[in-house]
């Protein structure tokens, strides 16, 4: 098979117009016998990241590249008779300046040049055209639109201004043949500039699916993006079904005159050497007066938290915090911590309501001296190492829930403090799910809506629901799928698109912090009148740049709301220091009294409320772990034992100090830490990677783990269960039991936030009912359900409700 490498390809972020899906990208390359491949989107990079790693997995060299949008004029002129169309260029990364070139293009397309299309203009890419090879791209390219006007000086003046631009041996002018009359006229006025000036010629397919067969696919998509249906004449439609991924045979085919054009492919990649670094960090500094230091600065306030918090703080207390400041320090995260410190004091001194804490966080003492959680994470024995552990170098994360109508006031204040460049939110992808696949592809295929939406409703909406999965669970699909061919058909198109990005949009909370300007970094997308960064989160973690959450809670107005009415009122509240022990607050729990209360009004949860009848904040926080899938069928053993002390059975005598407090039952991740430190010896870094491990199903880590949670590994400092008085098929059966249960474990420090803020709001609307059912009406005036199921309540507890 003739040497061949494809350097002009749209995969599925060319948002419903590429349909080569990336990892079945790399099979289809493999399968054709080539050895590289490049990712060309339109207009954007959305996919690199994930392109990149599917390559290097399948051993196939990554190109990273794509394909702009280069205005006619300035990228500043916007009118519509001039500006409005633009022309197409391929740009390919040689280097990591070209990568850093590239992205700069890309993000300023949409920033400044935004028109229809993100756009960039030859003035923009004079200034950034360094490490990066030039394609002249498909028809809608520059040079191929003069041709096609019959303006070949003008495609020749065209051409050399591009060469001049990146240079000799970096410029090429694309060959393309999938059967179009244009491309026969434009080919032959390439080979002419080609023979006049020098500047090489490089074959190309238009890729946008992976096989001929895919070309309906293709259309499906085309036709979803521009709402039309698959038999309307005058649509948007390619011709022919040869925009494929070709192999090498096949492309020299079509270019038997020119075998250079197909020699420069692998020329090319093999000039085309960028790597993505997956190791380094690019936190933000905190700013500090002339002098100090950062380190000191952050143990200086921890110190006066420690006091504020504790009064008169224990020896345990300074041993934890200096230590957790140690192992911050060593990960190079002293900034992280003041940062978020700052911001939360600046929310707090404006009066906007911040959550007691969430996540991983909350086991951390620093975060609690700084005042980011409120919970502290000896009293409820929250480990550190859960939330940032020195043994997995990995990006802190605290997400933070303020007050759902203030929230972007702090974010203002960030992007103040930062800088504008330095700040942006993040792009999320709404993908095509199972049923919204089966409405999109009815609906371009002209079904009756009544019909489509019978199938669809068949598919059970259950989280991560496949149409395949569907097809085995739904015995009327199924029986649909089999007796009626239309069906099938909507079906069979469907499971072929379900699952690939459908559009853009910016994520609810995420926000990036960067030490210089977000572009240097990562490309920058428009999202209405919002900037944000072309990769979702994830892949920013995977990239060392800084990602929080700014959430906005509702419950947190309404607590805030609440308290402000009984101050007017002449009754001041402090909600961090009411009784957490209240009878009364529990009775009305234990009554299902829950309408109103945070994370527990739901019917199902009323019921598991109810019966498990909680006294303590702890009952309250295993209530939250355990109402998931999974761990829900574990919720009657915990009621009965709780119940039914007696009930209680602990597999060895070391588990009773771990486990006493959820009753025997494994329910926290923290617990299957501890379980691994004290029966075996495990520090705690090394407890929370195997609990890691365990579920992600990681087979291969557990079975040498087994064997060093049973006999131990002197080697690596394990003493072992059995070295502890531990029985071998006792330890065997605890193992077998943690990693049945690590899976659906929960974290303990998020489970245990959330409890005292619905300690918070219970207490509330027991003991101040008018303002708190106030309050929480006021916040539900969208919704005119829970409107009525409020009013409901309110009178149901004596209160009069005012039209």
């Amino acid at each position: 098979m003739k040497d061949f490498v494809h350097l002009h390809l749209h995969t599925e972020y060319s948002l419903l117009d590429g349909a080569c899906r990336i990892q079945r990208l790399m099979e289809r390359v493999a399968e054709a016998g080539q050895k590289a491949v490049a990712i060309t989107d339109h207009g954007v990079m959305y996919g690199v990241v994930d392109f990149y790693r599917a390559a290097k997995k399948a051993g196939i060299k990554p190109i990273i590249g794509c394909e702009l949008y280069v205005s006619p004029r300035s990228r500043f002129e916007k009118t519509y008779e001039l500006d409005y169309e633009s022309y197409h260029l391929v740009l390919l990364c040689k280097n990591e300046t070209g990568y850093k070139n590239l992205i700069y293009l890309c993000s300023m397309g949409f920033v400044e040049g935004f028109y229809n299309k993100p756009r960039v203009d030859f003035d923009l890419l004079a200034q950034h055209s360094e490490g990066l090879v030039c394609l002249s791209a498909c028809l809608a390219g520059e040079v191929q639109q003069k041709l096609l006007s019959d303006n070949y000086e003008e495609a020749k003046a065209c051409a050399l201004r591009y060469r001049a631009l990146f240079g000799e041996g970096d410029y090429y002018l694309e060959v393309q043949d999938h059967g179009l009359p244009e491309q026969s006229r434009v080919n032959i006025g390439l080979k002419r500039l080609h023979d006049d000036t020098g500047i090489p010629l490089v074959a190309t397919n238009d890729c946008h699916y992976l096989r001929r067969e895919d070309a309906r696919i293709h259309d499906i998509l085309l036709c979803i993006q521009t709402a039309a249906l698959v038999d309307d004449e005058n649509r948007m439609k390619f011709t022919g079904k040869e925009f494929y991924v070709k192999d090498g045979d096949e492309m020299a085919a079509l270019f038997p005159d020119v075998p250079q054009a197909m020699e420069n492919t692998v020329k090319i990649a093999e000039k085309c050497n960028f790597e993505f670094d997956f190791s380094q960090h690019h936190l933000p500094k905190f700013p500090l007066k002339a002098g100090q230091d950062a380190s000191a600065v952050l143990r200086e306030q921890c110190l006066v938290g420690l006091k504020k918090r504790y009064g008169a703080p224990t020896q345990e207390h300074f041993d934890r915090l200096e230590y957790e400041l140690k192992v911050i320090n060593d990960m190079g995260f002293v900034d992280y911590f003041l940062i978020v410190g700052d911001f939360i004091a600046y929310a707090r001194s404006k009066g906007i309501p911040v959550g007691p804490g969430r996540g991983s966080a909350a086991g951390s003492m620093v975060s609690y001296c700084l005042e980011i959680t409120q919970l502290d994470p000896m009293q409820y024995a929250l480990f550190f190492e859960r939330f940032l552990n020195p043994e997995r170098i990995s990006m802190p994360d605290i997400d933070i829930d303020f007050c759902y109508i203030r929230r972007q006031e702090v974010i203002d204040y960030v992007v103040e403090k930062y800088g504008a460049d330095c700040v942006a939110q993040i792009i999320t992808f709404g993908t095509m799910a199972a049923r919204a696949a089966i409405r999109d592809v009815g609906r371009v295929l002209n079904m009756p809506y009544a019909e489509v939406d019978l199938v669809a409703k068949l598919v059970p909406q259950e989280l991560k629901m496949t149409l395949d999965h569907a097809l085995e669970v739904s015995p009327d699909l199924k029986k649909f799928y089999e007796q009626d061919e239309r069906v099938k058909n909507l079906i069979d198109i469907a499971r072929q698109i379900e699952g690939m990005p459908r559009d853009a949009s910016t994520h609810a909370a995420g926000v990036i912090i960067a030490a210089s300007p977000v572009y240097n970094y990562v490309p920058l997308a428009r999202n209405k009148q919002s900037i944000v960064t072309q990769f979702g989160m994830n892949t920013l973690e995977e990239l060392g740049l800084l990602k929080m959450d700014f959430l906005g809670l509702r419950n947190l107005t309404v607590l805030d709301d609440a308290v402000k009415i009984m101050r007017k009122l002449g009754t001041n509240i402090d909600l961090d220091h009411i009784d957490y022990n209240d009878g009364a607050v529990y009775e009305m729990l234990a009554q299902g009294k829950t309408s109103g209360v945070f994370q527990l009004e739901s019917s199902g949860m009323t019921g598991v409320t109810v019966s498990m009848k909680p006294q303590s904040v702890e009952d309250i926080t295993a209530l939250v772990a355990l109402f998931r899938p999974g761990p829900m069928a574990s919720i009657g053993t915990y009621i009965d034992r709780k119940n039914n002390p007696s009930h209680i059975r602990y597999k060895h005598p070391l588990l009773e100090s771990i486990l006493s407090v959820t009753y025997g039952c494994i329910v926290y991740q923290e617990q299957v830490m501890e379980v691994f430190r004290k029966l075996a010896g495990y520090s705690l870094g090394r407890a929370d990677m195997v609990r890691r491990a365990m579920s992600k199903k990681k087979f291969d880590v557990l079975s040498s783990e087994r064997n060093n949670f049973v006999f131990g590994n002197e080697a690596q400092g394990i003493r072992g269960c059995v070295a502890n008085g531990v029985p071998e098929h006792t330890a065997s059966e605890i193992f077998d039991e943690m990693l049945d249960f690590a899976n659906y474990a929960f974290n303990k420090a998020h489970a245990a936030a959330y409890a005292v803020l619905a300690y918070q709001t219970a207490y509330m609307k027991l003991h101040y009912p008018a303002a708190y059912m106030a309050a929480l009406l006021s916040s539900v005036r969208d919704s005119a359900g829970k409107v009525s199921e409020y009013i409901a309540q309110a009178r149901e507890m004596g209160l009069r409700v005012l039209p």
